[in-house]
């Protein structure tokens, strides 16, 4: 008995934790949830079922180029064959034509000579082709930026979850040696009613800072293309990373700034912004969407042109009477026919629906180009802003900086004070408070230095691709 139930103990036991492992929460860096959301987010992949079905636009038109060639055969059974009724020396004569039995089998060939919508409409799908392709890049480049921006903003909510946590965490055990010290006669009770009211606050925000972290857990989730009720760990510190030493940082660290693009001053803007204005997705559609709408232009004008063709025909036909036996029974029931020629189209007058099919392309033309120059307005303007900002970020990192060096200093005097009976347990708790603090608000500046940096490589249309994940090593595990 002992026995059974030692063993069903034990298998109860490796149940309960291979339960516990299978649900434990995946780990997951900044390489990967961009890896991941190339691969399953739902705006990436309705982007590339486009370009999909831009490449079946572009076949298309080639197949109006080739030749049609279409094949028939057919079986028509003649319950009452019609008869001709008409008179022929003054007598009725009733005369049948035809058989029960028609049998017909044959092709036809028709092949285009000269179609200018034809040829048009070939380069037309092209650059449509090339529009969706630059609109599925320019997709994954929002999706990989906002993933970017929902991890970092993850991270940051998981920075204030534990500065809040280490402030409860210490506030208690403060709290536990306050009242220790009442009991003792110590100290007053005021102590010990400040601690706790202390606590009473710090204890919500510890709630919402948590609330909060599983909130961007979520939206980082959505941004993977996965469930957003899954659990997962995301790997960096943002009050440990180095932004003015890159690499000094361990490899957690050292992927959030990987990613990034290079750093710019306000001396290389004008050299960057001709680079934005050949990468920038934004600019590029633009582009590409007034040679479309050019090119809609050049179809619409085709339709007001001849369509020369060749076409041909073979046809094979036989009847049968009574009973049917397949094409008939004997040479004198069938006949081959054949024919061919040339066919010439010229439009005269379709209601003027070219003409307004025309005028609704140059317009397309003409808004493309608005916003051509409006994105090329908007990229001198986010690069010039975007710039400044990574200076004021860069600034505001080293003078946090130096504020958690003091910080860290000041509370290594207060606790040697403390052990020395020179200071009092208020004091470490104050000199520790203020270093937490001071690493969330250096903390906040990387992550406004790393969100800067972003949108800076969005706004120079260098987002991160597969390519560059694999260059800088995707995963760290």
């Amino acid at each position: 008995m002992r026995l059974w139930w030692g063993t069903g103990l034990i298998a109860l036991l490796a149940a309960l934790s291979g339960r516990a492992a299978a649900q434990a929460p995946d780990t997951v860096t900044l390489g990967d949830a961009i890896a991941e959301a190339l691969a399953r987010n739902p705006s990436v992949r309705q982007a590339r079922a486009a370009v999909t079905v831009a490449d079946g636009q572009v076949r298309e038109a080639w197949a109006q180029a080739l030749p049609d060639v279409n094949a028939t055969a057919s079986y028509q059974r003649n319950f009452l064959v019609q008869e001709q009724i008409f008179e022929f020396n003054g007598e009725v004569v009733r005369a049948r034509f035809g058989f029960e039995n028609n049998w017909a089998a044959g092709f036809t060939v028709t092949q285009p000579l000269f179609q200018v919508d034809v040829i048009i409409g070939v380069g037309a799908a092209g650059r449509y082709r090339a529009l969706e392709r630059e609109r599925a890049r320019g997709t994954s480049q929002s999706v990989v930026t906002g993933v970017r921006q929902a991890y970092l903003s993850a991270l940051a909510q998981l920075e204030l979850a534990r500065l809040n946590e280490s402030s409860v965490q210490r506030i208690r055990e403060t709290l536990a040696e306050t009242q220790a010290r009442f009991r003792s006669g110590l100290t007053s009770e005021y102590d010990v009613l400040r601690f706790e009211v202390q606590l009473a606050n710090l204890e919500p925000q510890l709630r919402r800072a948590q609330d909060a972290l599983a909130a961007a857990k979520r939206s980082l989730l959505i941004a993977m293309g996965r469930p957003a009720d899954g659990d997962i760990e995301i790997v960096g510190r943002l009050v440990e990373v180095n932004v003015l030493d890159p690499a000094a940082n361990t490899p957690d660290n050292a992927m959030l700034i990987a990613l990034s693009g290079p750093m710019l001053d306000s001396t290389a803007i004008d050299t960057a912004l001709a680079a934005a204005l050949a990468a920038r997705t934004d600019v590029r559609q633009a582009a590409l969407g007034i040679a479309v709408e050019e090119a809609r232009v050049k179809v619409e004008r085709a339709q007001l042109f001849p369509k020369v063709s060749l076409f041909g025909a073979y046809n094979y036909l036989a009847q049968d009477p009574g009973s049917p036996s397949f094409f008939g029974e004997s040479a004198e029931y069938r006949t081959p026919a054949a024919w061919g020629g040339i066919r010439i189209e010229l439009p005269i007058f379709r209601g003027f629906r070219e003409y307004a099919r025309i005028q609704q392309a140059r317009a397309g033309v003409e808004q493309n180009r608005v916003s051509l120059a409006l994105a090329r307005e908007q990229a001198v303007n986010d690069l010039r802003t975007l710039t400044a900002a990574l200076g004021e970020t860069r600034a505001r990192v080293a003078s946090q900086a130096r504020a958690v060096a003091q910080a860290r200093r000041g509370y290594q005097i207060a606790t040697a004070e403390y052990r020395e009976g020179l200071g009092s347990q208020l004091q470490v708790t104050d000199a520790e408070l203020a270093l937490r603090e001071s690493e969330y608000n250096y903390a906040l500046a990387v992550f406004d230095h790393l969100i800067a940096r972003a949108d800076l490589d969005a706004a120079l249309g260098t987002v991160p691709d597969e390519a560059d994940l694999a260059a800088a090593g995707r995963t760290n595990r």
